[in-house]
């Protein structure tokens, strides 16, 4: 008999509790990623607790932060969505920045086994930004915390199991 390819359907991530760890440094796409996200965790009757930092490199700190302080006040969370946005300018900093936050990202994901999901937008331009913040478009922050939900549904079926 093979494997389940997916969570069974049943275990529906209700009742979870997401943190949310937004960068500002644009804000107004930072609204947007936010929108998509709250929506998304609203959907499923999930709450968020929505914390904000400068930018895309204090995300994955903030979340290992944040994390620890609602364990220790025995709230935890059940998983984490980071969203905010690198834009390309004329020097390496974009490289810095979008590597360093993705790393640090999967290093904490895979490190706590925290479901995570991940929309730091990296782009060329703030077309493409617009475009990817934006529900009415490709809707990122709502795909990243969906992202996240799946991963506390996998993660509450592997320990029913």
């Amino acid at each position: 008999m093979a494997a389940p390819r997916s969570a069974p359907e049943h275990v529906i991530p209700t009742h979870a509790r997401v943190l949310v760890v937004e960068a500002r440094f644009y804000d107004d796409l930072a609204d947007a990623l936010l929108e998509g996200a709250k929506a998304a965790i609203a959907e499923v009757g999930a709450t968020c607790e929505v914390h904000t930092v400068p930018g895309a490199l204090e995300i994955p700190a903030a979340i290992a932060i944040l994390m620890d302080a609602a364990a220790a006040r025995g709230q935890p969370f059940d998983g984490a969505v980071a969203l905010g946005a690198v834009i390309r300018g004329e020097t390496t900093h974009y490289e810095i920045v979008s590597e360093e936050s993705s790393r640090a990202l999967m290093d904490l994901s895979v490190a706590r086994k925290m479901p995570l999901g991940n929309g730091i937008l990296t782009v060329e331009n703030d077309a493409q930004a617009w475009a990817r913040a934006r529900r009415s478009d490709l809707d990122k922050g709502g795909g990243a915390a969906k992202a996240c939900l799946a991963m506390i549904r996998l993660k509450r079926a592997a320990e029913q199991a």
